[in-house]
């Protein structure tokens, strides 16, 4: 198949990101309702909608999923009637977290049942770094076309960076990257080896798993140089409303990364929870929180930006 008779629905922000990376963006007739990057992208058909309320605290986001998860219900459902329409011929999906996208056996029974034609289903579930670059080069192979000039670019900034700490001194500071508030995760998946090409020492999540849930006196006993608030889905100013919440709690105000004013909120919706192009502009992120005097990407502000402590704020 050509380029010009390809048809793309991405039902995965990551993977709309891929597909117009690799050239094919003009390509896409339909997306997920969180796809928004590049912002071309806004136009198209919206083919997903999510079935629960994703405008309440931490607490009741997760109250949500544990209830849709305990009655076998999918959180996202398909919008068939926009799918038919944009007459795809390929679909790229995931299958590696249902909280985050349509699950594949939605995507698989909505082909056998209701999309006329073929139809190819391109899914994407990469858990660590080499799986993402691995994901963009299977998604390339299925739309027609080469990633890999792609990919050694990624992974040669990737490289630099890592390269860029090698001969520090002292032991890298610990970093504790939380993916959810409340109950508090730490995140797990590619932002282990991020964190380690930046510079730090991850504590508490491990690279190729799923991000764990753990207890303040985890996090106590850790006691980690720095904290990254990352919530998924969360953009910069929802994520640092949501982490002050938490800072603002006289316990959190023992931790040497409070007291030393080294908590910081990140745009995880744009960056590290999605697993595609801009996971390298997340590793300039920490490296940019982890070592400032080493790394200048000029991501602050807009990437990231540092928490102040309660007593600073009172």
């Amino acid at each position: 198949m050509s380029a010009a008779d390809l048809r793309i629905v991405s039902l995965l922000p990551s993977a709309t990101e891929i597909v117009a990376a690799l050239g094919l963006g003009d390509r896409l007739v339909g997306r997920s309702h969180e796809c928004d990057y590049p912002a071309a992208v806004a136009a198209l058909p919206v083919c997903t909608r999510p079935r629960l309320a994703l405008d309440g605290s931490s607490a009741e986001i997760d109250a949500q999923i544990s209830d849709f998860a305990g009655q076998a219900v999918s959180l996202y459902e398909l919008d068939m009637d926009a799918l038919s329409a944009a007459r795809p011929t390929h679909i790229v999906t995931q299958d590696q977290c249902e909280v985050c996208a349509v699950s594949l056996k939605d995507v698989e029974a909505a082909l056998a049942k209701d999309l006329q034609g073929p139809v190819e289903i391109v899914s994407l579930s990469p858990m660590r770094l080499g799986e993402v670059w691995a994901s963009i080069r299977q998604a390339g192979r299925a739309l027609g076309t080469d990633a890999d000039d792609f990919c050694r670019s990624l992974t040669g900034r990737i490289a630099r960076i890592a390269a860029g700490g090698m001969d520090m001194p002292g032991s890298p500071p610990s970093v504790a990257t939380i993916e959810w508030c409340d109950p508090l995760m730490a995140a797990g998946n590619w932002l282990p080896e991020l964190v380690a090409i930046a510079g730090g020492n991850n504590l508490l999540g491990d690279a190729g798993a799923h991000s764990p849930k753990f207890e303040f006196a985890d996090l106590c006993n850790a006691d980690p140089d720095i904290i990254v608030f990352m919530p998924c889905g969360y953009d910069l100013a929802k994520t640092a409303a949501q982490a002050e919440d938490l800072v603002d709690d006289p316990a959190w105000a023992a931790l040497s990364a409070v007291a030393n004013g080294q908590v910081y909120a990140v745009d995880g919706s744009a960056y590290f929870n999605r697993p595609g192009p801009r996971l390298v502009e997340s590793a300039e992120i920490l490296a940019e929180i982890c070592h400032p005097d080493l790394y200048q990407f000029g991501h602050e502000g807009t990437g990231w930006r540092r928490l102040a402590a309660s007593a600073e704020k009172k």
